[in-house]
């Protein structure tokens, strides 16, 4: 069963975000959480609070925090705010500024060692 954990309606532009959700998709939670806290990207720090919310969803039904995986992460575009920015001799220029949803979801490692394991 995954655990998941999202941020709707974050104030940064999806795509900057999913730079840094695809750098941790697949990796252990811990791994993931080490590579988010020295990365540079600004989205990082909403992804990490938002991983951060999916381990201890698992954690809160019994889970092992060190046998997490990241098996799913995505940001998913939000509503946009349109504002104007005013311009020479009384033109406007339109701004949009875009928001994310940001999901991350976490699950127990198989006893192999390899992938999560699949809920059916």
């Amino acid at each position: 069963m995954a655990f998941t954990a999202s941020h709707r309606f974050a104030r940064i532009a999806p795509r900057k975000v999913r730079l840094v959700t695809d750098m941790i998709r697949g990796k252990s939670a811990d791994e993931a959480l080490t590579a988010l806290q020295f990365s540079k990207k600004r989205g990082a720090a909403f992804v990490r609070e938002v991983l951060k919310s999916a381990i201890a969803n698992a954690e809160e039904n019994d889970q092992d925090p060190g046998e997490l995986v990241v098996t799913e992460s995505r940001a998913d575009g939000g509503p946009t705010l349109k504002r104007f920015q005013q311009k020479d001799r009384g033109r406007a220029h339109p701004i949009r500024k875009r928001t994310s949803h940001i999901v991350v979801a976490v699950d127990v490692r198989d006893a192999a060692g390899g992938r999560a394991r699949r809920a059916r």
